[in-house]
Parts: structure tokens; sequence; C-alpha cells
């Protein structure tokens, strides 16, 4: 490393012009030592090919008085931390410096600056990076330092700046448009005499004119059109043809040919359809940004997930709803249920498995007074927590997307827009070099002419919308009846479902103490215990039980255990009971004929058993009717004593298959798959998951209880299970919107084109008509949507 020197350079690293002193590393050249310092570091992590993808990408490292002491801190450490254990911790930090591709290719990497990070994952609309890394070998402060050290400083607040940081790129797009404005006003003003004529005597101010409007052209080119420049010259890097590259293209030659026409005095040139051009592009990315930003906050406003938990107020529990729970308030969370808050844990054995989070799947035991973090489920008995953060819906919703848990298939989830749009670009660059050697050899200035027309009139705004647009409004649809789907790609899987399969207890049948007997001599002691083990399951039937036998006096329990689809057993006050089905508890069930039970064994003894006869869901018989045109199943834990009652709905006793395990319902969802059908999956989200997983579309059902599964694809609330019908139909008039819209679109490419090519159509007309197809397209799919979801009574 050479010494210091006096000279006048430009950073390798940020870009700034210095004149002073100057570091010099590998012979590049650093206003400073911070600046050479991110540059080691990237050179021996070999990482430097950062700087390919952008000149200068680096932020300015020459403030080095920045400290970050305080984040040894551990009552500081819990505010910022989403995620911590003995071993690894997982939080996320807002990054303002984040501006291009290489800030997010440098911070994707940084497992290979430091391998104690496991992996980083960049939110470029938010600025966000989530990052997990090793507790053991590297703290959260040492993270915050590599981060500053790279040139990513992150916004430290404890005031959950990260949460609620929604403001978006601080891209400087309004300062762009007023630019944009100013110089389209301007230029337009000077091209009246062009568009009006000029006498001989005032042919003169032709020429100032022109020059002028090349001066206001040249902000407009280099300020507010630069980042389709930057975003198409990023992405070739990249061997990727987006739509930002025909755009930039369009602008490049307007520009060309405008100062080239004007410099040698054969023509107006087109400033005033570039600046248009821009100007227009920039307000409806604007309008797009703002509906988008609506469309977020509108999600995580409402109650995302129909999920409530229970209170305990004056030693009760009542359910309230997940968007009320306040600070300080005392949970009580039972087995497989998610805690959706942090808390600190109160009084149980709380076994939490953090798999939706961590994608680790092995139960991780917490003490009294611990810190249990949202996300987790339940595994053991019921445990009470004091609620010590409020509920995120944005985190729900992130968990909701946890890599963790998405599951890979082919043609999974791919939408209709994915396959178009990949070939537009290559299409629309065939048709507007073609048009161009067309009329090249004959007449050069018709040829550029129709090349530019071409790539303003086939703008792809028009196409990237159309779908974003009406599964936006159609998810808001869903939404308002009470139907939450993960996504928006989510809808056009429903449309593609031609089978539904069914779990029963607590998907097609309501719960109720009405339809309970029991058919045991049981004391009060033994009443106890019996409502102690099953307060402690989410399950439907071990909550009718507790329904059923009232208020009763919780008992000390332990070694609690529930095989799901079976029974549980635990120790209570010294007693084993087994509660479940007969295989669980052992013995022979020929006396139990035409009903669903649940048996008791205490200390080895039979003692009997509760029956059900179950009340089905309103709508039931219209949703599995054969005119609908789905194929229908029933996949069951419980015994068939049900069959005949049943068998008026699903009318075909093969289609009706009980006394199935988690593993067997999932592998069967899985033999239908192979058969080529689009199975739909439909249960309670604790016995199910497997299934739900499987599935082409998973749908948790719930009745105002957490159980809210991740690997579900869409919540239904048991309200609405009626609508389903309505929700099948509406998706699938959701995706004929996309395809007329599409063909709207693609009706106007195609007369715009046919005149475009020409060379005849004036550039002026096509960027006006540009922004008038996209509000057309934004239109329909709008007043589409809300047209359909009317018709079929979900508005």
């Amino acid at each position: 490393m050479t010494p210091a020197t006096l000279t006048k350079a430009t950073c390798y690293h940020c870009g700034d012009e210095y004149t002073g002193t100057t570091y010099e590393f590998e012979e590049k050249h650093f206003c400073c030592v911070g600046c050479r310092g991110v540059y080691q570091v990237l050179s021996q992590s070999g990482l430097c090919n950062y700087y390919n993808f952008n000149e200068h990408p680096g932020a300015n490292r020459a403030r080095l008085d920045k400290r970050f002491e305080y984040l040894d801190e551990p009552s500081i450490i819990s505010e910022l931390v989403d995620y911590t254990d003995v071993d690894i911790t997982i939080a996320t930090f807002y990054l303002p410096h984040i501006h291009c591709s290489s800030c997010i290719w440098l911070l994707e990497q940084l497992n290979r600056i430091n391998p104690a990070i496991y992996y980083s994952r960049i939110d470029f609309l938010k600025k966000q990076v989530n990052i997990r890394f090793a507790n053991h070998e590297i703290n959260l402060r040492q993270v915050v330092e590599l981060l500053y050290d790279i040139g990513y400083e992150p916004l430290i607040s404890l005031h959950d700046v990260v949460k609620k940081q929604t403001t978006g790129q601080k891209d400087n797009l309004v300062k762009r448009i007023a630019v944009a404005g100013f110089c389209f006003g301007n230029v337009m003003l000077f091209s009246f005499p062009e568009y009006l004529g000029l006498s001989a005597n005032e042919s003169n101010f032709k020429d100032v004119f022109g020059w002028l409007n090349i001066l206001f052209s040249i902000p407009v080119v280099f300020y507010s059109g630069a980042e389709y420049f930057t975003s198409a010259f990023a992405n070739l890097r990249n061997k990727i043809l987006n739509i930002d590259f025909p755009l930039a293209l369009g602008i490049a030659v307007l520009f060309i040919r405008t100062v080239a026409e004007i410099v040698t005095r054969t023509g107006a040139g087109f400033a005033d359809t570039l600046c248009g051009l821009v100007f227009f592009l920039l307000v409806g990315k604007f309008v797009q940004r703002k509906t988008y930003y609506h469309i977020s906050f509108e999600r995580d406003y409402r109650s995302f997930f129909p999920v409530a938990v229970q209170v305990i107020e004056n030693d009760a529990e009542k359910p309230v709803p997940l968007s009320n729970i306040q600070i300080g308030q005392r949970i009580r969370i039972r087995h497989n249920e998610i805690i959706p808050a942090d808390s600190i844990l109160l009084k149980g054995n709380a076994r939490i498995d953090f798999s939706f989070v961590t994608g680790e799947s092995i139960p991780v035991d917490k003490v009294l007074g611990e810190v249990v973090y949202a996300g987790g489920r339940q595994t053991g008995e019921a445990i009470e927590l004091e609620v010590v953060k409020p509920v995120s819906q944005s985190y729900l919703t992130q968990l909701w997307n946890n890599e963790a848990f998405t599951r890979v298939q082919n043609n999974r989830m791919r939408t209709f827009n994915d396959t178009v749009s990949k070939h537009f670009t290559i299409v629309l660059l065939i048709i507007s070099f073609a048009s161009l050697l067309y009329w090249l050899p004959g007449d050069w200035q018709r040829g550029i002419s129709a090349f530019t027309a071409v790539l303003i009139v086939a703008c792809p705004c028009a196409l990237a919308l159309s779908t974003p647009f009406t599964m936006s409004a159609a998810l808001s649809v869903f939404d308002r009846n009470r139907f939450y789907l993960k996504n928006t790609a989510v809808v056009e899987q429903l449309a593609r479902i031609n089978t539904l399969v069914f779990d029963k207890t607590g998907t097609i049948t309501v719960g109720g103490s009405n339809g309970i007997a029991i058919h045991a001599g049981l004391n009060d002691f033994q009443k106890s215990i019996v409502y102690t083990v099953c307060s402690n399951s989410g399950h439907p039937l071990s909550r009718q039980i507790c329904d059923y036998l009232g208020k009763q006096p919780r008992l000390e329990l332990s070694d609690y255990f529930e095989s799901a689809g079976k029974g549980i057993s635990a120790e209570v006050h010294g007693h084993i009971i087994c509660i479940g089905s007969s295989a669980f508890v052992k013995i022979s069930d020929e006396h139990v004929k035409g009903t669903s039970a649940v048996h008791i064994s205490i200390d080895g003894t039979y003692l009997g058993y509760f029956s059900f006869k179950h009340n089905y869901r309103d709508g039931l018989h219209n949703i599995i009717s054969p005119g609908n045109g789905y194929e229908v199943y029933l996949l069951s834990g419980d015994d068939d004593h049900e069959r005949a009652e049943l068998r008026p709905y699903f009318k075909d006793d093969a289609r009706m298959l009980f006394k199935k395990t988690p593993q067997q319902k999932m592998d069967i969802v899985n033999l239908l798959q192979s058969n080529g059908n689009k199975v739909m999956m439909l249960g309670d989200g604790l016995n199910d998951s497997g299934a739900l997983r499987q599935s082409d579309l998973g749908v948790a059902v719930t009745d105002n209880v957490n159980n809210f599964s991740p690997g579900s694809d869409a919540i239904l609330d048991g309200r609405s299970f009626s609508k389903l019908p309505a929700f099948l139909r509406f998706s699938k008039d959701t995706v004929n919107i996309i395809h007329l819209s599409f063909l709207i679109s693609l009706t106007y490419n195609i007369i715009g084109l046919s005149y475009a090519v020409t060379g005849l159509l004036s550039p002026l007309t096509a960027a006006i008509l540009m922004p008038l197809s996209t509000a057309t397209i934004i239109s329909f799919t709008s007043i589409a949507t809300h047209i359909a979801a009317k018709k079929r009574r979900l508005l």
C-alpha cells in the first residue's frame, strides 16, 4: 500500500471528485480511508464484481465517527430483532443507501464476506434487508458494523422505523416529474410557431427555438429519464431483457434525432414528443406506485387473518380479534396454535416449533419468564403468556410467505402475465428494427420515424398493468368477504382448480355443545381431569367437550402429548388419562354405532365416551353439487359412523375416505395430482397441514380460533363457507377479465403498429395514445372486476 499523496482524482468506490489527500490500493484511488476499506473488504472476499453492475455504486465513507456501542445493550437488542435463540438471530434493517442493482447484489452476498451470516434478503421497494446470522460467531453490533463498512449504514430507530417505513423509494420521482413537466410545457410553447408556421421575416426565430428545445430536452433525458437507461443497462449486463429497454431505446432515438435535425437544419425534431413521453411515463409510474402502496396499506391495516386469541380476564377466557390485542394482556395458546405476538411465558411448559420462522422443525423448550417470539407454534400443553410487543400484521404476512415452507412445484402459481410478457419485448424489438431496415435504403427519415413510432405505440405499460390491477381488485373483493388469499397469484390458481377435497371435523362441520351426549359415569374429579386435558387442545372436538362440561377447575398437568387425528394423553394429579379414538385408547368400539365418539380411559380403566352429532355448515349441498363441475372427495381421520348422513352430500361412497392419518391424507392428495387433477384441499389447519401443503391450493377453514396455518395458500372464515362456489366462479371471471384486457391491449397494439410501421404515424400522436391506452386498461379492469363481483353477489 502506497502512502497518501496530494492530487486531484475521482474515487473508485463512490465516484466523488476531490482535491487533496488520496489513498491508493491495488493501483486504484480513493477519497478517504473508509472507501478504501470498503474496497479492501470486497477484494478480500472476491466480491469486486460489485463494481461491474454500475460505475461508482458505493456511498461515500468519509465519516468514521459513528459508533455502535449501544447495540451491545440487551434491552435495545430485544427491541430490534425479529427472532433469536441460542443459535441464530433474525433481524430486519432499513437501509436508505440502497439505490441500484449493485446494492442488491452485494447485500445478498453477505454470507461470502462473513460465513456467520446464513443469508440476507433484500426488499428493494422498502429498502429493507432481512438477515439471519449465527449468535456464537457474530453479534448484532458486528452485523451493523459490517453493513456500515461496506457502505450501507442502517437507519436504526426504536420507534419501529423498519416495520412502519412505507414512504417508498427515495428516488426523487416527484422532482423528476416536476422537471419533465416544466420542460415539456416550455418545449410545447417554443414548438407552437413550428405548428402554426413562420413568416419569412420571422424564420430566424426557428433556429433559436430549436436550440432552446434541445436545451430543455437535456434535463428530461439525463435527469428525469435516466432511470430507464440505468435499469436497461444493468439488466443487459445480467443478460436480462426487461420492458425498460424499449423505452430507453425510444427516448434515446428521439433525442438523437431531435439534435441531428436541429443541428443540420433538416427539421424541427421531436423535442415535444420526447418531453411528453417521459413526463407521461413518470406520471404513470407515480400513479401506479400510489395505487400499490394503497393496496399494501389496506391489506396490512385490516385484520388480515381471521383469527382470534383467547385473552384471560378475571380468570375467564374470551376470544379477542387479533388486531385488538394490546401489550400487557394475558393470552392462552393451546396445542398447535400460533403465537401471534412477542410474549413472556407465564405458565405452562412451552415447546415451541419455530419451523415457520427458521425452517428448523425441532421444538425449542422455553422457561418461565423467557421471551417467546411471534410465529412459533406450541406443540405441548396450553400455555399462558403476556404480550410484550404489539401484533404486527406485516410480520405475519412475511411469515406466511417465508421461504422455510414455500413449496416448489412445476407450473405452480404461474400467471398468464408471466407467460406472455417475457415474449413481448423480443417481438417489439423485432418489429421496430424490421421497420427501420425496411425503410432505411429508400427513405432513412421515414425509417427512423417508423422505428420511433413503433417503440412508443407498443409501450408495454398496458400489458404490464392489466394483471396486477385486476388481481389486486379481486383480492380486495375476497378480503371483503372474509376469504384471505396469500397473494395475487393464488387468484389465478383458484381458477384452475377442478377437484375439491374436504376434511370433515371443523371443516364441513360446526361446533357446539347441543349435539354432544356423554356415555360415561364421571364424578366431579374425573370431569375436572377431562376438562383440564381437553382445554389444552385446539381440536374442534376437544373444544366442544370443554363447552359441554362447563366451567371446571383446571388441575396440574404434565407429560402432555397430542397425536394428530388420534387423541391426547397426559398425567393429571398423578393419574394417566387417554382421550381419543378407540384405537388410541385401545378398546373395541363395536358398541358405538352411527355416531362419532371420543373415548375416555383413566389409569388404564375404560370409563366411556362422548358421542357427537355433527351439524354441517350452511351451503354444503350447493358447494358439492355435481352441477358445479368439480370432483369432490372427503378425507377424514374419524371413523365412518357418519357415512350414511354424508351420503346425500357426497353421493358416492368411494369418494368418502375415513380413518385416514395426516400422512395418508397427503398421499391421497398426491395420488389425485398424479392423475392430472388440480386439487384444492380444505382443512382446519391442525391435522391437515401436510395435505394443505401438498395440494395445488390449500385453504385453512377457521372459526374464530387461532389455527392459522402458514403452509396454506388461503384462509377461509367459516362464516363465508357457503360463498365458496361464488369464490370459485369469481376467480374464473377474474382470469377472463385479464384475457380480455390483454386482447384490448393487443388490438390497440396491432392497429397502432399497422400505422407505425408505415412511418406516417406522428410520434406526438403515438405519445398521447400511449398513456390513453394505459388509462383504458386500468379503467376496464377495475370496472369489469367490480361488475363480476356484483354478479356473484360478493359486493
